[in-house]
């Protein structure tokens, strides 16, 4: 599994990116502990990211995590737009072009931590492609 990660997250000072960092590896615990294997943690096209690719048999899972210390300002699912939703398609054709097998099947899930509570909410949207 390669990190798209540039710098060491133990360096970083912004309280908001470590709490991502650790839904991030929350998630990944989450995922393995279900019979997947990351492919890919920062997946990135440009300046779109796409947090984890999963893969279980020939299952693919596009993962968007938000992790949130509450949910003063909603769900971290309604952070998941229509626009991160395209963007989010984008990254996740490369990937497909790059590294997808024919009998692969795609999904886009998301995972929302809030306080540690973990929520995975499968096939959240589907984009109308393959």
């Amino acid at each position: 599994m390669k990190s798209g990660l540039r710098t060491d997250p133990s360096q970083w000072t912004d309280e908001r990116h470590r709490r991502g960092i650790a839904g991030e590896e929350q998630a990944i615990r989450y995922l393995l502990s279900r019979g997947c294997t990351i492919v890919a943690h920062r997946f990135r096209v440009g300046h779109t990211e796409i947090d984890l690719i999963a893969r279980q048999g020939d299952l693919v899972t596009f993962v968007e995590v938000k992790t949130r210390r509450g949910k003063a300002f909603g769900s971290p699912l309604e952070a998941v737009t229509g626009a991160k939703r395209r963007e989010l398609v984008k990254a996740a054709r490369v990937w497909v072009d790059r590294f997808g097998k024919p009998a692969d099947i795609y999904r886009f899930d998301c995972i929302a931590i809030v306080d540690s509570k973990l929520e995975h909410l499968a096939d959240a949207f589907r984009p109308g492609w393959r």
